[in-house]
């Protein structure tokens, strides 16, 4: 007779595949550290070198996490970039240009953040036009309104105290700015997994009908996970401010394409088939450790592209597979 502590070998064969699948990325990822720290000994794996990718991978970091919430609802939000400028950009001209104090700019940057999220709700959800549109066209306006406010240029001189709470304050000598990110991944682990609130997002986004026909608000819902998208895209607009110490008008677009990369990359670990917020910050550290390491080795800028943009396909493709290639509806 089996005791409680036998076990099967069709049971281990089953958990190690479970292991295999929940952090195969994880494995992959301290492959990819000991192969460039082999090809590139005494530059690659020191501190240093992961001290700066933690911090200034963090604002991609935070836009990653924004992505997932309307994902995981059914909704696409191309305007997290956009809203992660226009919110550095709001700081630099309120308390740079016309010096006012920092605490009055950080909110009305993050003001600008939720009035960003209501607007796309207000045309997603109630006048019903594809999230893929309106967060599109939203980008466009932002990226103009940015432009006017800047004049197309940098701009420098933000407080200190911003600078000190996210790139020159250290723990562990990582700065502040990857604690924000776990801070905020562990939120969201938190919402999504231990209250009705995400068990509602999760129905929401994979069946908008059947959850509406359980009771669920489904309206309210994705609202709520749109302006909850671009509260934390301002977030991480003050963190790229902080990084930078100035506000850039261009660059905050750049973390788009890799953030999305990383959320979909991410539904493949930890809890594969699902967006998560794990998954997605060892998702911008994954590409963030290739790209560094291709880049100490001296390939052309522009293979960074295509790594990114590869790296969004492939993750696409294998989120797919891993969910069993179930359509989800997204609006």
């Amino acid at each position: 007779m089996d005791t409680p502590l036998s076990t099967s070998p069709e049971r281990r064969r089953f958990n190690v595949a479970d292991f295999t699948e929940r952090f195969g990325l994880v494995l992959v990822w301290i492959v990819m550290i000991a192969g460039f720290g082999i090809l590139l000994p005494g530059i690659f794996l020191s501190w240093m070198n992961f001290s700066i990718m933690f911090a200034t991978q963090s604002p991609g970091a935070v836009l990653a996490l924004a992505l997932i919430i309307p994902l995981t609802a059914g909704d696409y939000d191309l305007s997290v970039g956009a809203t992660l400028t226009l919110s550095a950009v709001t700081v630099g001209v309120l308390n740079a240009v016309m010096g006012l104090p920092l605490g009055v700019a950080v909110l009305a940057a993050l003001a600008g953040g939720v009035a960003v999220g209501l607007v796309n709700a207000f045309f997603i959800v109630y006048v019903r036009i594809p999230s893929l549109v309106v967060t599109l066209g939203t980008t466009s306006v932002i990226t103009g309104l940015v432009q006017w406010m800047t004049n197309s240029s940098t701009i420098g001189g933000i407080s200190p105290t911003l600078v000190n709470m996210v790139m020159r304050g250290r723990l562990f000598g990582i700065s502040y700015a990857f604690y924000y990110v776990i801070a905020i991944a562990l939120a969201i682990w938190l919402v999504f997994e231990f209250t009705p609130l995400g068990r509602r997002i999760l129905f929401v986004g994979r069946g908008r009908e059947v959850a509406r026909l359980s009771g669920i608000d489904v309206g309210r819902v994705r609202v709520g996970c749109l302006v909850a998208s671009a509260l934390l895209s301002s977030i991480g607009g003050l963190v790229y401010a902080g990084l930078l110490g100035a506000a850039d008008p261009f660059s905050g677009l750049n973390f788009l394409l890799p953030a999305f990369a990383a959320a979909y990359l991410g539904a493949t670990a930890i809890i594969p088939g699902r967006f998560n917020p794990w998954g997605a910050v060892i998702s911008v550290y994954f590409l963030a450790t290739g790209i560094t390491g291709l880049t100490m080795m001296g390939i052309p800028l522009w293979v960074t592209s295509v790594f990114n943009g590869a790296a969004l396909i492939l993750a696409v493709t294998v989120s797919q597979f891993v969910r069993g290639r179930q359509e989800t509806d997204i609006g």
